[in-house]
């Protein structure tokens, strides 16, 4: 098969088997007959253990529903799915693993992988040697999905391209202020990811660069990353900062905005994947891995979702001319913890 998306899903069956039982149960619940009836259907159709895997993901709908879908199509395995942002997802994920009710971890950028590594399990994927050797984790504790250059985006009919601002230190001009759009870093991993490139660009300490920029957004924070283009396209902001994929997909739809990749550099760091420990799954959560970074679905991700593979063997069909930083993934884990908790510190302080 060599697209996503085709065929029927599982998850459909058992949604409309689940119906009729409702609707049995609905029309005579004293009915000790109909009652049966639920039963049997229930028992007949519930899913076994070795054909399901229950999967946490910090992506969109429209990146992860078309994916699962078809891991489903082909493999007859049901997914169990629990959807939030990156930040909420970890927390779940946590917690989830201690009682082994999660098999996978997916989306999220991998410096939170790094930070997490006990929460996982050590899994190395059958096509390794086509994955680009930037983009592998050497320990096999995750694999990376797809690469997430950061860009800048403005409001085309307000702001011209030689306003524009084409570097992160004119970010901080003043001229900004309260003008960029940008969301809260405890709803989106990519701001964690955003913020780590600033400081490695300026080559500046979080302690010192955070501050700033917080005080450069003037109190506007949005509520999630998904607010950035829409918010940049009405005009309510003048600029923001956001993922290459998510400019290009609003440009392709005719959005009101124009995408500008850092002068001074930035990073292209992947989004990643990995089996949680204690996964009551593991064989069919190596299997969805796999199935990850395989050439067709690699190949969906770039022709739908405006995205970089990872995967040597495909191109990467837009033009534009990317400064890629030696982005140190280690250095954005280690402080994970430190900038957030600065980043609470800043919100609290703004909102007295």
């Amino acid at each position: 098969m060599s697209k996503l998306g085709e065929g029927k899903r599982l998850i459909k069956l058992v949604a409309v088997l689940v119906a009729e039982a409702m609707a049995l149960l609905l029309s005579s619940c004293g009915n000790s007959e109909r009652q049966q009836e639920i039963e049997y259907i229930s028992g007949k159709y519930n899913v076994p253990e070795e054909k399901q895997l229950i999967v946490y993901t910090s992506h969109k709908e429209e990146v992860y529903l078309p994916i699962i879908r078809e891991f489903e199509n082909r493999t007859g395995i049901w997914v169990e799915i629990h959807a939030g942002g990156t930040a909420e997802m970890f927390s779940e994920v946590r917690s989830a693993a201690e009682e082994g009710r999660c098999d996978i971890m997916f989306g999220g950028g991998i410096e939170s992988y790094e930070a997490g590594k006990d929460l996982f399990l050590p899994y190395s994927v059958s096509e390794k040697n086509i994955l680009d050797p930037g983009f592998v984790d050497n320990d096999n504790y995750w694999t990376a999905f797809t690469e997430l250059p950061i860009v800048f985006v403005y409001n085309k009919k307000l702001v011209s391209y030689s306003e524009a601002p084409k570097t992160w230190k004119e970010l901080l001009s003043s001229k900004w202020k309260g003008q960029i759009a940008f969301a809260d870093m405890n709803n989106s991993g990519t701001s964690y990811t955003i913020i780590s490139t600033m400081e490695q660009v300026l080559d500046k300490d979080a302690k010192e660069i955070l501050p700033r920029f917080y005080d450069q957004l003037g109190g506007r924070v949005l509520a999630s990353s998904g607010q950035v283009i829409p918010k940049v396209a009405d005009g309510d902001f003048l600029i923001g900062i956001t993922l290459e994929e998510t400019a290009r997909k609003a440009m392709g739809q005719g959005e009101d905005i124009a995408m500008i990749y850092p002068e001074d550099g930035t990073s292209a760091v992947p989004d990643g994947c990995a089996m949680v420990k204690n996964a009551p799954h593991s064989y069919n959560a190596g299997r969805f891995i796999d199935f990850i970074v395989g050439y067709d679905t690699q190949q969906y991700a770039v022709e739908n979702f405006y995205r970089r593979s990872v995967r040597t063997d495909l191109d990467y069909p837009y033009t534009g001319t990317l400064d890629q930083i030696d982005f140190d993934v280690k250095r954005s884990a280690k402080e994970e913890k430190d900038v957030f908790a600065l980043w609470d510190q800043l919100e609290n302080k703004g909102g007295q």
